[in-house]
């Protein structure tokens, strides 16, 4: 029992892992943001005036990469949080950084 408080984050991060692989759905090169997604992320990154939408726009995205804030009292919060905004980073790279402007 002295080692389970040591070995409950493991399993809890080798789960997230599987669930974020076990989730994939996507063929591989398919863009996991949208292009609103990438316009509204955008505009957060460089500090234009925040709306709800794009909130929402970046909510969405956060949960799409694992995130799920309606967990009351969570643990892992905010190291959850943070895993899926680099997940979102990823994404945004990789599907944003080719769109073109609107």
């Amino acid at each position: 029992m002295e080692n389970s408080s040591k070995v409950w984050p493991l399993v809890s991060a080798l789960t997230f892992s599987l669930a974020g692989c076990a989730a994939g759905g996507m063929p591989e090169g398919a863009p996991h943001l949208s292009a609103t997604q990438c316009r509204d992320l955008a505009a957060l990154r460089s500090n234009e005036p925040i709306t709800p939408e794009r909130n929402r726009s970046e909510l969405a995205a956060l949960r799409k990469a694992g995130y799920d804030p309606s967990r009351f009292n969570d643990p892992y919060y905010p190291d959850d949080l943070r895993a899926a905004q680099r997940q979102v980073d990823r994404w945004y790279r990789a599907d944003c950084q080719l769109a073109p402007p609107n």
